[in-house]
């Protein structure tokens, strides 16, 4: 048997599969914990790696590895290798000032049509503009910029040469210095850090099988964490996927990518050669977390008082923007409880509320994607979120479409895996393993909860933007 391994390194955790690389069977796995915040010193990336593959049982019989990660991270690293500060997270929303600038000094169309992507503060280019505002002598010093996934393969490598770098096209994509052709900007870069960015190291951007040597086995390009799961679910053309983790992502896998101004969608592209335009959200899981914890019960509990209140939750509305809001452009919002009554006010409905507003919330980056007419054919939720049987029975009634739910697995990691196994085979087409058995979600469509709260956000955002 023909071991592969994939590894996720997502916000919260690092996780470790190794599977069979002819079909795909989990054979041993493992966790480890990753600090809380929006900003990260790498080497507890590395440390957690290391300490999720001891758990995994090592890496002395896998053939290959890919790694999996959050995505625009930002790891800049000095000439001799040496990572200059805590790297920026993707929540991390410092950089919302930068992001408008770099938006008002191209224009929001030039960025769109240049790379797919409007800047936000999530994006790794805006991320550089703010430390050459707030950090100037650190940026001065940055010789090599790399993503979280990028820097942990590179880690892997073990070589310690900033020109041994290497990415994907997926995570590259999402960077707002790389083109929807795949080939790096260096204009933008030297726009974003107000100085000649010609002699940075950026990684090498590897075809979707390319692998390169590791010690003792191969590594993969790695993948964006939202191109891995699509990957390890097996989504073709026309599908879409919601994940509910650390935020609420929904993308797309589509034949062509989009070039939306309005800055709501991301042209991204997928681990395969395809795209995977993408609509994320600061705000997922953590919505129910901290009603969870308002009302004193665990995620059980919470999915209890919810079923137990009406569609609607009895008039209360909760726009669920606890840590800003990127879909939409919000990085400044709070989130607000409207439709307070006596009669609304119950343990109950407070529960509900806060259930429909995510899945309100995401409905929002559903209809984004469709505005770029990206047709959804299919939905498959998955993410932590998704193990919540509220989360579950409320989808279909705010979205309006059956809802597939898969078994749970690590699919960010199973996606690196499979990955691994394509590049040991040496294949056009990744390996074909077994299809994902699944639960598909049906209901009532309740559009009244979605029309209550798309005027609630209207009239928040027009306060927030005239503010």
């Amino acid at each position: 048997m023909t071991l592969v391994a994939g590894v996720d390194s997502s916000t919260q955790s690092c996780t470790v599969v190794v599977v069979d690389a002819a079909d795909g069977r989990v054979v041993r796995s493992g966790r480890a914990r990753h600090p809380e915040g929006t900003e990260v010193d790498p080497e507890h990336w590395w440390r957690a790696l290391q300490e999720a593959l001891a758990a995994a049982g090592g890496l002395d019989d896998v053939a290959a590895v890919s790694v999996g990660g959050q995505q625009h991270g930002l790891v800049a690293l000095s000439a001799d290798g040496a990572v200059l500060r805590p790297a920026l997270l993707w929540n991390d929303t410092r950089s919302g000032q930068a992001a408008a600038d770099l938006v008002r000094e191209r224009g929001a169309r030039a960025w769109a049509d240049d790379t797919g992507t409007v800047p936000v503060a999530s994006i790794t280019v805006t991320k550089l503009r703010w430390m050459a505002d707030h950090e100037p002598a650190l940026a001065a010093r940055i010789a090599a910029v790399a993503l979280p996934h990028d820097w942990l393969t590179w880690r892997l490598r073990g070589t310690g040469r900033l020109e041994d770098l290497v990415t994907d096209r997926s995570d590259a994509s999402g960077t707002g210095y790389v083109d929807t052709h795949g080939q790096y900007r260096r204009d933008l870069l030297a726009l974003a850090l107000r100085r000649d960015a010609d002699a940075l190291v950026l990684p090498r951007i590897l075809g979707p099988s390319e692998g390169v040597e590791g010690p003792g086995h191969l590594l993969g390009p790695g993948c964006g964490d939202n191109a891995g799961a699509a990957l390890g679910l097996g989504l073709a053309p026309g599908d879409t996927s919601i994940s509910i983790g650390t935020s609420g992502v929904v993308a797309a896998v589509a034949a062509t990518t989009t070039h939306d101004a309005t800055g709501l969608i991301a042209g991204f592209a997928d681990a395969t050669g395809h795209h995977l335009p993408l609509a994320a959200t600061l705000n997922g899981a953590r919505v129910l977390d901290a009603t969870a914890r308002l009302l004193g019960v665990d995620h059980a509990g919470l999915s209890a008082l919810a079923l137990a209140a009406e569609p609607g939750a009895g008039g209360l509305v909760h726009l669920p923007y606890l840590e800003g809001e990127r879909t939409p452009n919000l990085p400044t919002a709070t989130g607000s409880l409207e439709g307070m009554t006596l009669g609304s006010m119950t343990r109950e409905n407070l529960a509900r509320a806060a259930v429909e507003g995510l899945w309100c919330l995401l409905h929002g980056a559903l209809d984004a994607l469709r505005a770029q007419g990206i047709a959804a054919r299919s939905v498959t939720l998955v993410g932590g979120g998704a193990q919540s049987e509220a989360v579950r029975a409320v989808a279909p009634a705010v979205l309006g479409m059956p809802v597939t739910v898969p078994q749970a697995a690590e699919y960010v990691a199973l996606g690196a895996a499979r990955q691994a196994a394509w590049v040991l085979s040496g294949s056009t087409e990744p390996p074909a393993w077994a299809a994902v058995t699944s639960e598909v979600l049906d209901g009532e469509h309740r559009p009244e909860i979605v029309d209550r709260y798309r005027s609630l956000a209207f009239e928040y955002a027009q306060r927030v933007r005239e503010a």
